[in-house]
């Protein structure tokens, strides 16, 4: 038996370590990995909501609020990494790349996605799937949050994705994942280049190169219905135009890779 660090902690917790949590030694070790850039105001509702995991990433993008002092008061044992350029993406990358744990979970640091829906993902995987996609069109999904321009847009993009890449996906544009760390070398991400701004794959596009890669390398893909929170705190940094732009052109530079993939993904919605 062995034992973690980290126990859901409590709104409004201190500086006190949470209890430790016992599990077994023969229990995958689960990394949760939060991008963020000034969500101080939204890291108390989202670590709140925490289930008990291995390990807790923070990958923070350059705030200039108090996002790294308030989760390090909220969790004294996160860990905490800076990345190394900029967007979404590459937080993903860095923080994916610093992680210990053999399942990797994708959350977002402004609430829109429940922490409370982890252990539901991580039964798929150890149900025998390689990649846990979250959908919020798959049986009890759903958004408080997506906009008819968002929502149109996205079923356009899912419905190419599935013509071209022989998927059935559901939700393309959706940022709540987990994979097995095992397949991380599947979706070729770029963690230690340094540039001033963005390489391809470092914006929100990201949602897309990870579903259409793990797609191409065959990996056993299953939709878990989630529901989309609306941000607490704040406002978005995502643009439907010019993210929607990004992710069609993503579409179009994976797509001549296609011949690499002998058969298509398997996935089912549960």
């Amino acid at each position: 038996m062995s034992t973690v660090p980290y126990a859901r902690p409590e709104a409004g917790a201190g500086t006190e370590l949470p209890p430790p949590v016992v599990v077994g030694a023969d229990e995958p070790l689960v990394s949760v990995i939060i991008p963020a850039l000034n969500e101080a105001l939204n890291l108390p509702h989202v670590m709140a909501a925490l289930p008990a995991v291995d390990e807790v990433i923070l990958v923070d993008g350059g705030s200039t609020d108090d996002t790294v002092d308030v989760a390090r008061r909220l969790m004294p044992g996160i860990r905490v990494i800076q990345q190394n350029r900029r967007g979404k993406g590459n937080a993903l990358a860095c923080g994916f790349a610093a992680a210990t744990g053999d399942i990797l979970v994708m959350i977002d640091a402004d609430g829109s996605t429940d922490p409370r829906e982890i252990p539901g993902f991580l039964a798929e995987l150890r149900s025998g799937a390689d990649f846990a996609k979250g959908s919020r069109f798959a049986a009890t999904g759903g958004s408080a949050d997506i906009t008819r321009l968002r929502r149109a847009g996205n079923r356009c993009l899912s419905g190419l994705v599935n013509v071209l890449f022989g998927t059935r996906y559901s939700d393309l544009c959706y940022g709540y994942n987990a994979f097995w760390a095992r397949h991380l070398d599947a979706f070729a991400l770029d963690s230690t280049t340094e540039a001033d701004g963005r390489l391809w794959g470092d914006g929100f596009e990201i949602e897309t190169l990870l579903t259409l890669r793990a797609a191409r390398a065959r990996l056993r893909i299953v939709e878990v219905p989630s529901y989309e929170q609306q941000r607490i705190h704040g406002e978005s940094n995502l643009n439907a135009f010019t993210d929607g732009l990004r992710v069609l052109r993503t579409i179009a530079r994976e797509w001549p890779r296609r011949g690499r993939t002998a058969t298509p993904a398997r996935e089912r919605a549960r």
